[in-house]
């Protein structure tokens, strides 16, 4: 299964200090938790301050490449 995984992204604003950003996702996992679970793993070591706002199941049935 396909789901979407929204996060919020810490970036340094051209002014000085942090504005967070929304990104969107598209993981393939098996679970919600599995999904969440890669995209933490995905993070990790980056430095890149981060939280896993929300993730659920997406109507995508197939990847095309």
């Amino acid at each position: 299964m396909y789901y979407i995984g929204k996060v919020k992204i810490a970036v340094d604003s051209p002014k000085g200090g942090v504005k967070w950003s929304t990104e969107t996702y598209l993981v393939q996992a098996e679970t919600v938790t599995h999904a969440e679970a890669l995209i933490v793993k995905d993070f990790e070591g980056t430095g890149i301050e981060f939280d896993v706002k929300s993730v659920s199941s997406s109507k995508i049935c197939k990847v095309i490449k």
